[in-house]
């Protein structure tokens, strides 16, 4: 349920944006989750701009919840604007450190920028956190290394330089 009486101020600190909109409408976390959720979904079915619609709404309702950030980030790397996707995933790396999946995404946009130690930093951080290898974020970084590697290998037999 809906926070029908926010405490006297809250929408003031809003306004300021010293606090997201959340703590004026008071959705519990369920309703977050769902929108994320859904943000996700419309990701995954090729419906950036939906998603990007939710996912800013997610940072506004609370700039303290993650997944706003990892899924704007996620559709810029889609996009190739690997700028605006570094400056997302950051964010939600920021705000939420132990996300594989997030690591991973920085890692491969770090990646495609050359920033190579950066983005084996990222990859490196996504694998701890995921010792078991069940997560589909560090399982991806595990392949972009392995890849990685496998191509230092084939070009140092070959002499490519």
């Amino acid at each position: 349920m809906a926070n029908t009486n926010p405490a006297p101020g809250t929408l003031r600190k809003v306004i300021e944006g010293q606090a997201g909109l959340n703590e004026y409408f008071g959705l519990p976390g369920e309703q977050i989750d769902a929108i994320a959720a859904l943000g996700s979904r419309l990701y995954e079915q090729g419906k950036s701009r939906d998603a990007a619609t939710l996912f800013e709404g997610l940072i506004a309702l609370d700039p303290k919840n993650h997944y706003g950030y990892a899924g704007l980030g996620a559709i810029a790397l889609r996009e190739e604007k690997l700028d605006e996707a570094i400056n997302y995933l950051r964010r939600a790396v920021e705000v939420n450190p132990k996300d594989p999946t997030v690591l991973a995404n920085l890692g491969e946009a770090l990646l495609r920028q050359a920033k190579f130690n950066e983005a084996a930093t990222q990859f490196e951080q996504a694998m701890k956190l995921d010792p078991q290898e069940r997560d589909p974020g560090a399982n991806r970084a595990r392949a972009i290394l392995q890849g990685m590697s496998v191509l230092v290998h084939e070009v140092q037999r070959v002499g490519v330089a």
